[in-house]
């Protein structure tokens, strides 16, 4: 029996896939720090340059569970490099225009990247020995966070020193350099999910992220009573029971309700979405800290390139801690790493509520944050890959980054409501005060807490679905010709039963059971 590509080349396949997903996640913060400077560099109104962050998380979202359910059906690596052609457009866009009109259809493409990261961990499940996949898709799942720490630093070295359509070109490159290697080096998956793609499902589900995302987005701008914010959350609303009723009576659905009401998968993805708002709160709020003017008696009136190092240390604890959280997943189980994760998190902004004067302690208190959601994000893929069918495993890990990018969303608002009504007078105009951000890191932290609680909610014994036989049969060799499998002997099936009652967690002959 020949070698696959993937078995002879884990490790370069992985590198492959997580730089690539880095690369992507970069592009969604990447003009944050532009963001004063773009009304002037595009001669357009403040208001109408916030499109271009609100365009990129609603293309993220609406795409990614999309292009998910495409990868299960024609291919995941077939759609990978489609979307890798995306970004690769969408930058080429933004880098040689400063037309708004022209930026915002390019960062449009660019937030529609984002499916990269679902779709590649599921390229890491179908094709990596099973004893690789749990630490493999850790690493993959946090170049979310990874890349969202590095982003804004690098974007604020790139405007300070050198003209920002630079870090755009380099986008383009970066992109077009890993796609070429994604195609050199990482093979089609054989698993498919065939039958016809759910068009009324994806129509439904994109106006119903619209609505909400735009709502969500625009409220601190429009105002959160104006009739056009509550016309966008009510179409939201009024939308999502129809959607609901017309997929579950859909026979190939875009979204598995029966898969996704499981308990598993269903309280994943509320922990994904309150570790979403709980990390994106951390990154907000220390760039903008540390900036404040030292008249208000706590700012450190530091640069805008000093403020994005200060996130630095973050972004390397989530990627040195992204192999360790897989380590611990593989011994413990996936729903110990993401309780544990609940608790550093919070600990980290219960620190942050009460020392964030001193530049050590804003560092420290965001680091320590930063190596909670390296444990979120390398359990959350787990959760959901040990919960469904492998030939759905593109589409459940779009949903559960959407989950992620809502709650991002919901961050986003709230922390510019907070900052923006909670103010003081200093020398040349306002400033939020020490109590927003204090406001803030209490809420960020109850958004922690709350993903622990959901998390115990979380079956400790996974349902058929994930390392189960049908991923063993999409592997080469006598099963894949339909040879029976044998089943654990007793003896481990009786070491499996004792060691789930008496652990805190799923035990690993469950995650990867014996073939």
């Amino acid at each position: 029996m020949t070698t696959s590509p993937v078995a002879s080349r884990p490790r370069l396949v992985l590198a492959v896939l997580a730089a690539s997903g880095i690369v992507v996640s970069i592009m969604q913060t990447i003009v944050v720090p532009l963001l004063p400077s773009l009304p002037r560099l595009t001669n357009s109104a403040p208001g109408d340059v916030g499109w271009l962050v609100t365009v990129t998380l609603l293309t993220g979202a609406v795409f990614t569970p999309l292009l998910g359910r495409a990868g299960d059906m024609y291919g995941k690596r077939r759609v990978l490099l489609s979307v890798m052609a995306l970004l690769v457009v969408g930058s080429v866009l933004c880098g040689a225009s400063s037309h708004l009109v022209v930026l915002i259809v390019g960062r449009a493409l660019q937030g529609a990247a984002l499916a990269v990261v679902p779709l590649g961990m599921s390229i890491l499940r179908d094709e990596l020995p099973r004893e690789k996949v749990l630490s493999s898709t850790a690493i993959m799942s946090s170049t979310l966070g990874v890349g969202a720490a590095f982003g804004i630093p690098v974007a604020a070295a790139v405007v300070h020193y050198v003209d920002w359509h630079v870090m755009f070109w380099v986008s383009a490159l970066l992109s077009l350099v890993f796609a070429v290697l994604i195609r050199l080096f990482v093979p089609e998956s054989p698993v498919r999910s065939p039958g016809r793609f759910d068009i009324p499902g994806a129509l439904g589900l994109t106006a119903i992220l619209t609505g909400l995302l735009i709502a969500v987005s625009k409220g601190a701008t429009w105002g959160w009573t104006a009739p056009r914010t509550w016309g966008l959350f009510a179409a939201a609303v009024l939308l999502t029971p129809l959607w609901g009723w017309f997929e579950s009576r859909t026979t190939q659905p875009l979204v598995d309700l029966r898969t996704s009401a499981r308990p598993a998968v269903l309280f994943t993805n509320l922990a994904s979405l309150l570790v979403g708002f709980a990390f994106y709160a951390n990154s907000l709020s220390t760039a903008q800290l540390v900036q404040e003017p030292t008249s208000t008696g706590y700012g450190l009136g530091l640069s805008v390139v000093a403020s994005g190092l200060c996130l630095i240390p973050g972004g390397l604890a989530m990627a040195l801690l992204s192999p360790v959280s897989g380590w611990i997943s593989a011994r413990r189980g996936p729903r110990f790493t993401l309780l544990l994760a609940g608790v550093v998190i919070a600990a980290g902004y219960l620190f942050r509520v009460f020392t964030s004067e001193a530049l050590w302690s804003i560092v420290a208190g965001a680091l320590f944050v930063g190596a909670g959601t390296a444990l979120a994000y390398s359990a959350l893929p787990s959760l959901i890959m040990t919960s469904v069918p492998v030939d759905e495993t593109a589409a459940a890990n779009g949903i559960n980054t959407l989950m992620r990018s809502i709650g991002t969303a919901v961050c986003s608002a709230v922390v510019a409501t907070i900052l923006a009504n909670l103010t003081m007078s200093v020398p040349g105009g306002t400033a939020s005060t020490l109590h927003a951000y204090q406001v803030i890191f209490a809420a960020a932290g109850l958004a922690a807490l709350a993903s622990f609680v959901v998390a115990l909610f979380i079956p400790r014994r996974q349902a058929p679905g994930g390392f189960s036989a049908s991923t063993i049969r999409s592997k080469a060799g006598p099963a894949a010709t339909g040879a029976p499998i044998s089943a654990p002997p007793r003896r481990a099936a009786m070491a499996s039963r004792i060691g789930w009652y008496a652990g805190f967690g799923t035990p690993r002959s469950v995650l990867m059971p014996p073939g």
